[in-house]
């Protein structure tokens, strides 16, 4: 079942699935079980909690032998260069970038031997951050949940669109749960999947169960994506507080108590963040389930599509 292209190889990994690095959530508990499953897990710095975070690297090198790596999300990292260094001196080796320049970080990555893939919103951002050096893209499409381009096209448009014009391994972004819409990414120009909302409802995800049960419980049409006149935009799961919230011109997260919410399950003291793919996601697995049954509903899909429509 090992798929062979660039990103695997890139990153080490059995299978082309990336973990998403959400703010609180890709801890080790979660990562470790990403990586050891055969997929990439990756430790977040976009919290802002730098302290906690090296102790989540830490507990990295204790749960797993196995790849991971960490996002650097430029916005929301006080000190860039420090988290740079530190990542370096833990061995790390592969990065992804985001919520900010590629520029500023790439040439420092690489030269300290780290694989950078750069996340991005649009063909204008994957051609910059192409010509910033990167050696990969996440192509992150607007139907996925958290922080998001406000003027955003969605992974169907978008993906195909950055194949066509930047000759870079592409991990695709949004809308991505299982072996089925893998394979559509993979039919789009992907060569890996990046999976944020499955991954938050997993059974090692560190939230309260109120957000895995309402992930499993939202239609399709169960989030709102806020901010759309400012920046940054984020989608969020429908919630009171997010209803409340979707006719206001400016909305920051910086209001809410992050931790009642994630670890406490109280909806009303931060907005939810997540995906419309939460409408396909029903029970909350393990995460060596998803990855196993991905994988095989993948292989099965491509299987099924070549016995139709080969030569």
């Amino acid at each position: 079942m090992m798929i062979d292209n660039r990103v695997t190889r890139m990153l080490g990994v059995q299978h082309p699935i990336v973990q998403a690095p959400m703010g609180w959530i890709a801890r080790a508990q979660l990562a470790s079980a990403v990586s050891n499953a055969g997929a990439l897990g990756i430790i977040e710095t976009s919290s802002g909690q730098f302290d906690a975070i090296r102790g989540e690297i830490a507990q990295m090198r204790e749960l797993t032998a196995k790849p991971w790596g960490v996002n650097i999300a430029q916005l929301f990292v006080r000190d860039v260069g420090e988290v740079v260094d530190f990542v370096a001196e833990q061995g790390v080796t592969f990065v992804t970038t985001s919520a900010g320049d590629p520029t500023k970080l790439t040439v420092k990555l690489k030269d300290l031997g780290i694989t950078v893939f750069h996340v991005v919103p649009s063909l204008r951002a994957a051609e910059k951050a192409a010509g910033a050096g990167v050696d990969g893209l996440v192509v992150e499409g607007s139907e996925g949940g958290g922080f998001k381009s406000a003027t955003g096209a969605s992974t169907m448009v978008l993906l195909p669109l950055v194949a066509s014009k930047v000759d870079l391994p592409l991990i695709a972004a949004g809308g991505i749960c299982d072996g089925r819409s893998m394979a559509a990414a993979f039919a789009l120009g992907a060569e890996g999947v990046q999976m944020g909302t499955q991954m938050v409802a997993a059974a090692e995800s560190p939230v309260h169960s109120n957000w895995k049960e309402l992930i499993c419980a939202s239609k399709e049409t169960d989030t709102f994506l806020l901010n759309q006149h400012s920046s940054p935009a984020f989608r969020a799961l429908k919630t009171p507080l997010a209803e409340r919230h979707q006719h206001e011109g400016k909305v920051s997260l910086a209001f809410g108590k992050p931790e009642d919410m994630y670890y406490g399950g109280d909806f009303e003291a931060m907005l939810a963040l997540g995906g419309q793919v939460a409408g396909r996601i029903e029970t909350i697995r393990p995460v060596h389930d998803i990855i196993e049954s991905t994988m095989l509903e993948f292989h099965d899909t491509m299987r099924l599509l070549a016995r139709s429509f080969g030569a």
